[in-house]
C-alpha cells in the first residue's frame, strides 16, 4: 500500500523544514532544503528526504525512482504542504532535505587547486548563488565563502547556484587573511577583483601571467573589498571598460575574472 499523502501543516516533518528557513536551524540540524526538480536531481548524493506532489510525481517519475534507489524516503505532500515548506512563490512540487556539504579548507589546499572564487563579505544570496554557478562553469576547483559572507545555504542562494553547489567543493566560515594564507602558502596566486585596481585584466591577460593557480577575491556588491582585504592579494585587477557602462556587477565581473583565467590556464597546458 503507498504511504498516505502528507497533509498536515502541524506535522513534525513540516515544521521542521519550515525552521530551517533561518539560518541558526540549518547551522543546527546541518540541513538545508533544495527546491524544484533540477536542484534534487543534482542534490542526489546527499539527499535525506525528498517531498512531492502527486502531479510532480506523475512529471518526474525516474528522479523519484533515483532516489529511492539510493535509500532516500519519498514522501507524498498535498500542494499546501509543499507551498509552506517552500520559499518560492510559486513551488515546483519537489522538495529535497539535504545534508550539509560544506568541505575543509584543508582538504581544498591539500588538492593543490588551479582556480578558487573567494567571496568576502558577500552577503546578496543571489550573487552569491550565481558566482557559485559562473565557478563552476568556469572549471574552478573550489569556491570559499569567509566568515563575514552570506550563508551558501539560504535558499535565495541555493536556488541560485542552479544545482552548481553539489558540483564543486564549497568552503564555508574561513576568514579571509587565512583564506589568502593558505592559497599562497601552496603557490597560489591571489587577485583581488576591484574596479579601481592599479592592473588591468587585458594587460594581465597579454603579459601572460594568468597562466598558474590563481584564486580571485571577490568583494561585497556595495562596497567592494576594504584596503586591509586588497592589501593581501598578490595584485588588484580591474575589468576593463570599453563603452561607456560605469561599473559591472558583481556576478558579471566574476564571470570575466573566472574565464579569463581559466583560458589562461588552457592555454599554459595546451
Amino acid at each position: 500500500m503507498p504511504a498516505p499523502e502528507l497533509t498536515s501543516l502541524r506535522s513534525p516533518r513540516v515544521v521542521a523544514a519550515r525552521r530551517l528557513a533561518k539560518r541558526s536551524f540549518r547551522g543546527k540540524e546541518r540541513r538545508f532544503l533544495a527546491e524544484g526538480p533540477q536542484a534534487v536531481r543534482e542534490a542526489a548524493g546527499h539527499l535525506v528526504e525528498v517531498y512531492a506532489t502527486e502531479d510532480a510525481a506523475r512529471r518526474h517519475p525516474e528522479l523519484l525512482a533515483d532516489a529511492r534507489a539510493r535509500g532516500v524516503a519519498v514522501i507524498s505532500a498535498s500542494e499546501e504542504v509543499l507551498a509552506a515548506m517552500a520559499d518560492t512563490v510559486t513551488p515546483q512540487g519537489v522538495i529535497g532535505l539535504c545534508r550539509f556539504l560544506d568541505t575543509d579548507f584543508a582538504e581544498v589546499l591539500a588538492a593543490r587547486p588551479r582556480l578558487v572564487a573567494v567571496l568576502a563579505h558577500v552577503r546578496d544570496p543571489g550573487n552569491a548563488g550565481t558566482v557559485l554557478r559562473c565557478a563552476d562553469a568556469a572549471g574552478a576547483d573550489a569556491v570559499v565563502l569567509t566568515d563575514a559572507s552570506v550563508d551558501v545555504y539560504n535558499p535565495k542562494c541555493v536556488r541560485a547556484s542552479v544545482g552548481s553547489l553539489f558540483h564543486l567543493p564549497v568552503v564555508t566560515g574561513v576568514p579571509v587573511e587565512e583564506a589568502v594564507a593558505g592559497l599562497r602558502g601552496i603557490g597560489v596566486r591571489v587577485l583581488a577583483a576591484d574596479g579601481a585596481g592599479a592592473d588591468d585584466l587585458d594587460d594581465e591577460l597579454d603579459r601572460g601571467t594568468m597562466g598558474g593557480p590563481t584564486a580571485w577575491v571577490f568583494g561585497n556588491e556595495a562596497w567592494g573589498l576594504p584596503e586591509e582585504t586588497r592589501a593581501l592579494a598578490d595584485a588588484v585587477v580591474r575589468v576593463p571598460l570599453h563603452g561607456k557602462a560605469e561599473s559591472l556587477n558583481l556576478a558579471t565581473a566574476a564571470a570575466v575574472c573566472l574565464y579569463a583565467s581559466a583560458r589562461a590556464q588552457r592555454g599554459r597546458t595546451a
